[in-house]
């Protein structure tokens, strides 16, 4: 059975909230759409089809809606080919790949261009389709990653120069305006002032026109519908007196509002331009040329020409191309952008690397192992793009009220024009209608919330907290109780053997040859600490172990000699009935916060092992600030009271579920939940994901590339603790954020509609005040990047709380 697939989207031609709710609502009608989202923000759309529903379905219903979704033009570079039919094959073979709009082929110059949906389709698709067909193929060049950022650019440039161009066009109206509020004569002639107007109405103003009318085609109304019909009115009227020769004109008003309007554009895409600067951010921590072997001879190539498989090899001072494996060389390697840890960090042959690290020391060839969208990188950039893109289900009031927003507004435009027009002017009422229609903003609603998000998630990426989506981050902001697993939380989850205490008779080899021979076949980080310790000791291991098993939550037993060998906790073998268990010296191991792992063969106990695992420096300064946000903390092991107590009391957690089996701590989880706690539980995200789900919000917390991005609704990419307050943090900052902009998108249209409708606010004032609308509420979440993390400020805990 064929499954679900996902594709991401750009759009261009949206201008307000209503804008995406038309789109979504017209998006889900198609058959086999099972979610749509489309953000504001970001002008993006992300759709998840079913396995019968082509791409391009999508892509015609979003243009006949109205809206464009923009192409991207790339070159290859094509190896292999020797005649015609050779660029007539790759034409043919890429050409039937979703999502690929046209593709030419040159021979002679040895280059394939191909025009394609980004989101649909990737470069790599592309290159793997032409390398299939028989042939090799790489990136022209690096104009890909930055081709919509320079189309962009280029089309803020060419704004620039329009808003310059209306501004210098618009100064004498508003001039001529000052000097008559003043009391001065009117002096500039009607015909002048419509000669002004009309480069300013229909050039400038030209994307107005253009967006209400992809709007009114596709069934909806936005804001373009009332900028355009209200400056409309305006310059119309004052080319019919104009006309009919009297001297009361407005063509003023609609030239300032069309300029005010389109500069509040301008900043608008400036400041989200910035709201969305973090993936630009990671994309920039790629490095750009690998220098890869093939045989004795190297090639610089593009990294992003690697595959999986390719030997490479990195000098001193440059960046790692991809994750891989050390095969040869020495060296230490700077993984601060994804660990958060600034000392480097010493490799050596069978060591993981990771791409867009740094190497520091000396040169070394690896193997590539991961490329693209697999490595680690790569999957930052993917959740982070897929958080920025969601939405939170505060944003849901929001949304609902832009559908209906504009129609609306136009009612209570002509209902202001028809009051006016009966009981005071015509004239006046037409002024009064014309600052209803371009006060209303529902850009502000629709941007109130996408763009603090994106501000939130970008923040938290740079701090190694990754959010994988909007109803997360919400949710995060309202946990009353965090779970920590002890081990790999609280403690570093390296553990050691501290301590080893023998029978009578015994000696100490004989109790370490026994635990190490079982504990070889584990994977309990326990059991590698009793391995690691046998080997420091050169002590051997017994010489033949039969049929071992590890017993979940419990230990390890098998048969040595013909004799049944178990190595666990205490309390699997008082179940087993063990009576020559020492109870004193396993409640003074206990007492002192270590494990006490006891040793057996034919349940007559040799010895007893103490293993301890040193508490994280910050983890109880963010139990600290945990407590001092009004939330509860909780520690949660497999381990038993005394050691489980001795390591809460260390770090100051007064709660504490000791004895919890693996299989029983996601049943935990949701024991406190039914209790009416709202839970983040606090995991590796590996052996704990069951736990993780059932909480109310998930946070796996590793360690760069050890940490499993899955697994939880946040992952912490560095393993210090203070990731867990920051988490919440941020939530609860990013949640004052949306707040904040809702309120003063609401209060702004509550309060600008009915002063426009009174005739309190003139057009221009009404035009300046729409235009600065959206443009305070971006500005307002961009005030989040002031936000403090990876720092223990108490006061800001504190302040988070309330």
């Amino acid at each position: 059975m064929r499954e679900a697939k996902e594709i991401t989207l750009p759009i261009e031609g949206m201008t307000c909230a209503a804008c995406a709710a038309r789109i979504e609502k017209n998006v889900a009608k198609l058959p086999g759409v099972q979610q749509v989202h489309v953000n504001l923000a970001s002008e993006r759309a992300r759709v998840v089809l079913g396995p019968e529903t082509p791409w391009d379905e999508v892509v015609a219903k979003i243009e006949r809606t109205g809206y464009t979704v923009p192409t991207r033009e790339v070159d290859f570079c094509v190896t292999g080919m020797t005649c015609a039919a050779c660029a007539a094959r790759i034409e043919k073979v890429v050409g039937r790949l979703d999502a690929v709009a046209a593709v030419s082929v040159n021979l002679a110059s040895e280059k394939a261009r191909v025009r394609y949906v980004p989101g649909a389709l990737d470069e790599r698709a592309i290159i793997q389709a032409i390398q299939k067909a028989g042939y090799g193929a790489v990136l022209a060049s690096d104009a890909a990653e930055v081709d919509e950022q320079k189309r962009k650019r280029d089309a803020y440039r060419r704004d620039v120069a329009s808003f310059w161009f209306a501004v210098l066009l618009t100064l004498p109206l508003v001039a001529q305006m000052f000097v008559m509020l003043a009391g001065g004569p009117r002096w500039l002639p009607n015909w002048l002032s419509w000669l002004l107007a009309t480069p300013v109405q229909f050039y400038v103003g030209w994307r107005f026109y253009k967006g209400a009318y992809h709007a009114l085609r596709g069934g909806a109304a936005n804001m373009d519908v009332l900028v355009a019909l209200g400056t409309s009115v305006a310059y119309a009227y004052s080319a019919v007196l104009t006309v009919l020769g009297s001297r009361d004109v407005y063509f003023d008003s609609a030239a300032t509002v069309v300029t005010l309007i389109f500069m509040g554009k301008l900043l608008e895409t400036r400041a989200k331009a910035k709201s969305g600067a973090a993936i630009q951010t990671l994309v920039k921590l790629h490095a750009k040329t690998a220098h890869r072997l093939r045989g004795d001879a190297e090639e610089d190539v593009p990294a992003d020409a690697l595959q999986v498989g390719d030997v490479v090899r990195v000098r001193p001072g440059e960046k790692i191309p991809a994750d891989g494996v050390i095969t040869e060389g020495v060296t230490t390697v700077d993984e601060s952008f994804l660990t958060g840890e600034p000392i480097p960090v010493a490799k050596q042959p069978g060591d993981p690397v990771v791409g867009a690290s740094v190497n520091q020391s000396h040169a070394f060839v690896m193997r590539v192992q991961k490329v693209g969208r697999d490595t680690a990188l790569g999957q930052v950039i993917r959740l982070v793009d897929q958080a920025q893109g969601s939405k939170a289900p505060v944003q849901r009031l929001a949304d609902t009220l832009s559908g209906i927003f504009v129609p609306v507004v136009l009612v209570a435009a002509l209902v202001t024009l028809v009051a006016w027009g009966l009981f005071v002017s015509w004239s006046g009422g037409l002024l009064a209608a014309v600052a209803v229609l371009v006060i209303a903003c529902p850009c502000s609603l629709g941007l109130a919330t996408p763009t603090a998000i994106m501000v939130g998630t970008g923040l938290g990426a740079a701090s190694g907290i990754l959010i994988k989506g909007g109803e997360h981050l919400e949710r995060a902001h309202k946990v009353t109780t965090v779970v920590f697993d002890k081990t790999g939380t609280i403690t570093s989850g390296k553990p050691q053997v501290t301590a080893v205490w023998t029978a009578a008779g015994m000696a100490e080899e004989d109790v370490l040859s026994v635990a190490a021979a079982l504990e070889a076949q584990s994977e309990h980080p326990l059991g590698a600490a009793v391995v690691a310790y046998s080997r420091c000791r050169n002590i051997g291991v017994a010489p033949s172990v039969y049929n071992v098993t590890a017993v979940a939550g419990k230990g390890i037993e098998g048969i040595i000699d013909g004799r049944t060998a178990r190595v666990g906790s205490r309390t699997w073998f008082t179940e087993l009935g063990v009576q020559s268990l020492p109870e004193d010296v396993l409640e003074g191991f206990e007492r002192a916060g270590q494990t006490a792992v006891v040793v057996a063969l034919d349940d007559v106990c040799l010895g007893v092992l103490a293993i301890s695992d040193t508490v994280k420096p910050d983890a109880a300064t963010t139990v600290q600030q945990l407590r001092a946000m009004g939330v509860d903390v909780w520690l949660m092991t497999g381990d038993n009271e005394r050691t489980a107590r001795a390591i809460a009391a260390e770090v100051g957690i007064e709660h504490v579920m000791a004895g919890v089996l693996p299989a029983d701590k996601a049943a935990a989880v949701e024991a406190l939940c039914k209790e009416g706690h709202v839970v983040a539980m606090v995991g590796d995200g590996i052996n704990d994901a069951p736990a993780l789900a059932a909480s109310d919000i998930g946070m796996a917390m590793g360690s760069g590339t050890d940490v499993a991005l899955e697994a939880a609704d946040i992952a912490l990419m560095r393993s210090q603790t203070q990731g867990v307050v920051d988490a919440l943090r941020l939530s609860k900052a990013t949640m004052r954020k949306i707040r904040q902009n809702l309120f003063w998108a609401f209060f702004y249209n509550i309060l600008g509609i009915p002063l426009a409708a009174l005739g309190i606010l003139s057009p221009i004032i009404a035009g300046a005040a729409m235009a600065l609308s959206s443009v305070s509420v971006v500005s307002n979440s961009l005030l989040l990047r002031r936000l403090q993390l990876g720092r223990e400020v108490h006061a800001a805990s504190s302040s988070g709380a309330r």
